[in-house]
């Protein structure tokens, strides 16, 4: 209690540092991989990626960013634990997002694809365990947060994998692509717009003012959705083509479609990422902010301070812009080859993805989503068509961060212990 009253404001700029360092590594890796599909795909270039993301990610962040902070404060460690000792919780969360984000930022600058998610509760069970012991951390909510790591990238791969078949049985292996891609895109268009607008209604509306019931959201993007598909219609069929091109010809211009589809999904997928993960940096950083401001008091539930969510998102856009490139190459084009139509399967199939588990209100991640995605598209194809050298990789990388984030931040909460006692 000693710490927080003599360096409470030191604190606090030390955790805004720290979260700002994480919200810079989600934005390495996590925003990466969540764009890399599209610029695997040509769909677009990386500053045209950068850009969107600069806007979806921060629109995500700062207006639906606060929904899946408390999981990630409240739900992992018992904080009643640490009622008699809220200077441990302070310098806990402290040393968590400094390991989590020195992890992320390490592995974006060796091209891995990790989860940010895994990084900082990891880090978080670290801490716990060695200040106060395993019974600090609910491991019955752990155990439920690693299903849904497991549970949510074969939910993406399987709907990945049957919208991809879908596309080549009903376009592409047929006799006249272009003409069944004006009959069948609509209907892609319309599940598009669907996950969109479910997305945005589920994740940003309530933060903006508009509360909307369940059934009151689908009916709302059913009516978006069909409106979209009716508008893709009129303008698929105004398209004039050449009948006597080849082929190849033919699936360019198919392609070109499924191009725009990307753009859109990405977007979606970018506001998505930002209202989801911003809260692995949020979540520990309004922990701190809380328990100072209120001299020690640790509250089940506490407002988010008005400058956590901006010093989220701006850390997020600048780590894309620094160092997501590798990251983007490892998705966009290690794993498996992508057109602009397998790329679409995989994005649309991450944000269905999205939608589904943020019905459970744990912290998916996204990072193993996207991956699963890409892998049910590379699976459509064959396994010949997967690069299993890199998939190793990957995996691997998974397994080491869970407990790279807690040693890391075991060792920095020692570190800090020093330091302020």
């Amino acid at each position: 209690m000693d710490i927080i009253a003599n360096y409470g404001t030191t604190l606090v700029l030390v955790a805004a540092l720290f979260g700002f360092l994480m919200a810079w590594g989600i934005g390495a890796n996590d925003v990466a991989n969540a764009m890399g599909t599209s610029v695997g795909t040509k769909s677009l270039t990386i500053r045209q990626a950068i850009i969107i993301a600069m806007i979806f990610e921060f629109a995500g962040a700062y207006l639906a960013g606060g929904e899946v902070t408390a999981t990630i404060r409240n739900g992992i460690i018992d904080t009643n634990a640490f009622v008699d000792t809220p200077d441990l919780l302070v310098l806990g969360m402290i040393a968590s997002l400094l390991a989590a984000g020195a992890w992320l930022i390490l592995a974006s600058y060796f091209g891995w694809p990790v989860s940010t998610t895994h990084s900082i509760i990891g880090a978080i069970v670290g801490f716990a365990v060695v200040s106060i012991g395993p019974e600090a951390v609910q491991w019955g909510k752990f155990g439920g947060i690693v299903g849904s790591w497991i549970i949510t990238p074969a939910i993406s791969g399987i709907i990945a994998y049957f919208m991809f078949i879908s596309v080549q049985k009903l376009i592409f292996n047929t006799d006249d692509p272009l003409a069944n891609a004006k009959r069948y895109v609509p209907f892609y268009m319309f599940l598009t717009a669907l996950v969109i607008c479910l997305v945005t209604i589920k994740k940003g509306l309530t933060h903006v003012g508009l509360h909307l019931s369940n059934g009151e959201g689908v009916l709302l993007s059913t009516i978006i959705s069909l409106a979209v598909a009716f508008a893709g219609w009129l303008y698929i069929r105004g398209q004039q083509y050449n009948p006597q091109d080849d082929s190849k010809m033919h699936f360019a211009n198919v392609e070109k479609v499924f191009g725009i589809l990307m753009v859109i999904t990405a977007c979606a997928m970018a506001f998505a990422h930002g209202s989801n993960d911003v809260a692995n940096a949020i979540g520990p950083l309004s922990a701190v902010v809380s328990i100072v401001e209120s001299s020690g008091q640790i509250a089940g539930k506490s407002t988010i301070a008005w400058w956590i969510l901006p010093l989220g998102g701006i850390g997020i856009v600048i780590g894309l812009a620094t160092m997501g490139e590798k990251v983007m190459a490892t998705v966009g084009t290690g794993i498996t080859h992508l057109t602009p139509s397998r790329g679409f399967a995989a994005q649309l199939a991450t944000a269905a993805t999205v939608v589904i588990a943020s019905g459970t209100g744990l912290p998916i991640s996204t990072t193993q989503t996207l991956v699963g995605a890409v892998m049910g598209v590379g699976l459509a194809r064959g396994i010949a068509a997967l690069n299993l050298g890199v998939l190793r990789n990957i995996v691997v990388s998974w397994i080491i961060t869970l407990p790279a984030g807690a040693i890391l931040a075991i060792a920095i909460f020692y570190v800090l212990q020093a330091c302020f006692s």
